[in-house]
């Protein structure tokens, strides 16, 4: 008899769900997409509900496909997208919509976390500055704008925590996702009742914390009977996005490097302890292996930046298509340079007020030097995060790449070349879906490590080493897109004034 696990994906814009066998094969893959909610400027919310029904209708559906026995389906885990807000009563029902990562109402309140904790003893607590992606700021704009739900709020999940929860009644977050709120000692590896204190947030507010693989129940009944799962299955807690795409990237040990470019773009390193000191210039969070933890830059709209440009200048075409004589365009696009800040930028410039810029522009230019501009914008910013690792002294000589930025190889010659470092592509890539269906698969004992889970179920595929006269060129190219931003800040402020 065959055993199998299943790994959730709970993205921003739709859930997978994958069937993988210990082998480490893929042998189903289910998606089912659901909306934003964004009843203003600035907001960007979800119905919770709405990630339980697609989730739902999608293990069901891949059940139902499944050539063997729901009884061979042994675990399930959970990827999930990070930072968001979901507030419960308390009878465990969401008080509200879920307010998301990519939300960026809460400016101000990011002001009150440093006048009221202090910007250095954030850092040297919860790892990370305020920004208003993360969770604390959400929760001190609901208690500031909408204080009756904040009064009944009994406790506060993340996205795949409450899935979870829905799946097996039992409240809990972890230590990747909860890194993300600003409220977790992320060295100590527990919720900050100093933080809680200083903002007013009663620590009780915050769910049990357990390690990624830790079995946290089983499926309950009415949710067996709904996706036809036995109510044996066991549930693993999961980890959040970008540390389940470092495990289904092999990203556990000292020296590996990921980039993985999807909506938006992120550059993550391993690491072993959670002292090394960034100063907030990238993120610093807690892995889903127990006992690691991972820096990471982020680049908010990197294949957002490219799909936008798509939809606006090529919209009959396919990303393929638009990407096709990307190798025929000379390195810099003769000339053109993109900024990728069209919602804003995270790393190195936390600012929601910047937006992007094509610099350069001549009539010469067709579709294909704008097309080449923007995939070396985003590699461009990208590199912006590596640049900071390295300067802290971290040794960047290999980098894994998955995402979008993983499917076409002209662009994996050009993450090599500005990059300055060897690029892998690995033989088979579904990121964090994989990463989940991994923790499952050790926490059931098939593997006794990670790390030997890891050597099945992720192997390379080809490799691209850079190029030392397109690093060259690609050098002096770099030196003139760090200046963009110090010279269109002011301009993009006025710009939004009157926006």
């Amino acid at each position: 008899m065959s055993s199998y696990v299943i790994g959730v994906d709970l993205g921003t814009s739709s859930v997978k769900v994958l069937l993988m066998n210990p082998e480490g094969k893929v042998c189903k893959e289910i998606s089912k997409s659901y909306p934003l909610i964004q009843e203003k400027h600035g907001f960007s919310e979800q119905d919770p509900e709405e990630w339980v029904e697609k989730t739902t209708e999608a293990i069901k559906k891949l059940v139902d496909e499944f050539d063997g026995e729901a009884a061979d389906i042994k675990g399930i885990s959970f990827s999930g997208q990070m930072h968001g807000l979901v507030l419960l009563d308390k009878d465990r029902i969401p008080l509200r919509h879920a307010i998301l990562w990519n939300d960026t109402r809460t400016t101000e309140q990011c002001k009150q976390i440093y006048d009221l904790v202090g910007e250095k003893t954030l850092l040297e607590i919860a790892k990370n500055p305020a920004l208003e992606g993360f969770t604390l700021p959400k929760l001190l704009w609901v208690k500031e704008h909408e204080p009756e739900t904040f009064e009944q709020g009994e406790v506060f999940l993340l996205p795949k925590d409450y899935l979870r929860y829905k799946m097996t009644g039992h409240l809990h977050s972890e230590y990747s996702d909860a890194a993300g709120t600003l409220l977790l000692n992320v060295a100590e590896k527990k919720w900050s009742e100093e933080i809680c204190e200083k903002v007013g947030v009663n620590v009780d507010l915050c769910p049990p914390l357990v390690e990624s693989n830790e079995c946290v129940g089983e499926i309950d009944q009415y949710f067996a009977e709904a996706t036809g799962l036995m109510s044996t299955t066991k549930v693993f807690a999961g980890g959040a996005d970008n540390a389940c795409g470092a495990i289904g990237s092999a990203i556990l040990s000292e020296g590996t490097t990921l980039c993985s470019i999807g909506t938006s773009g992120v550059v993550l390193s391993y690491e072993e302890s959670g002292e090394r000191e960034l100063e907030g210039g990238v993120h610093y969070f807690n892995h889903g292996k127990e006992n690691a933890y991972y820096t990471m830059g982020v680049t908010l709209a990197a294949g957002y930046s490219l799909e936008w440009f798509k939809d606006t200048f090529a919209k009959d075409e396919d990303f393929e298509q638009l990407l096709v004589n990307l190798d025929e365009v000379p390195i810099g696009a003769r000339g053109l340079m993109f900024t990728p800040y069209i919602v804003g930028e995270r790393t190195p410039h936390a600012d929601a007020n910047i937006r992007g810029s094509f610099i350069g522009i001549d009539a010469s230019h067709s579709k294909a030097e704008f097309t080449r501009a923007v995939v070396e914008g985003i590699t461009f910013s990208l590199n912006e995060s590596i640049e900071i690792f390295r300067e802290a002294g971290k040794t960047i000589e290999t980098v894994i790449s998955i995402g979008g930025g993983a499917k076409n190889e002209e662009w994996l010659q050009i993450q090599a070349d500005i990059f300055n470092a060897k690029i892998v592509k690995l033989a088979s890539e579904q990121g964090p879906a994989v990463g989940a269906a991994m923790l499952a698969a050790y926490g059931l004992g098939w593997f006794n490590s990670i790390e030997e889970c890891a050597a099945v179920f992720t192997s390379q595929e080809e490799t691209y080493e850079p190029i030392p006269d397109n690093v060259k060129k690609y050098n002096e190219y770099y030196r003139i897109y760090k200046r963009i931003y110090s010279q269109t800040r002011e301009l993009n402020e006025s710009l939004s004034e009157l926006r």
